[in-house]
């Protein structure tokens, strides 16, 4: 790997860990930018988990699923398989809110139609 390689891995990094949003956004672009540049199935490896941590923490969770090619490339990688699971349960969990919220907007609904009825009759 040459210098500036390890320099743009090593930034892409910072700002993909990055508490600044628009530091992730850079981060996320820089390896986007860079992931037709990787020569080997370990650097693609790296740039896809990277990629996923970004998406993951910008809150694209769908698309953090890059983590699952990182595990096509290396099946046992320890920190891919614990990104997906995390996005897995994070997309369990806003898809159980989502469910909830529905189904109290419907229960609102279907009560005012009742207490609406209730009035007139």
């Amino acid at each position: 790997m040459t210098q500036m390689n390890l320099r743009v891995k090593a930034l892409s990094w910072a700002l993909v860990h990055s508490r600044q949003p628009e530091d992730v956004q850079r981060g996320i672009a820089m390896l986007e930018a860079s992931l037709a540049n990787s020569s080997s199935p370990l650097q693609k490896r790296r740039k896809l988990y990277l990629l996923a941590v970004g998406y993951y923490r910008s809150g694209e969770y769908p698309r953090s699923r890059l983590a699952e090619q990182c595990l096509q490339i290396a099946p046992d990688w320890r920190q891919a398989l614990t990104l997906k699971k995390t996005f897995e349960d994070r997309i369990a969990k806003d898809g159980v809110i989502e469910i909830g919220i529905t189904a109290t907007a419907l229960g609102l609904i279907v009560g005012g139609i009742a207490a609406a009825l209730a009035r007139k009759g």
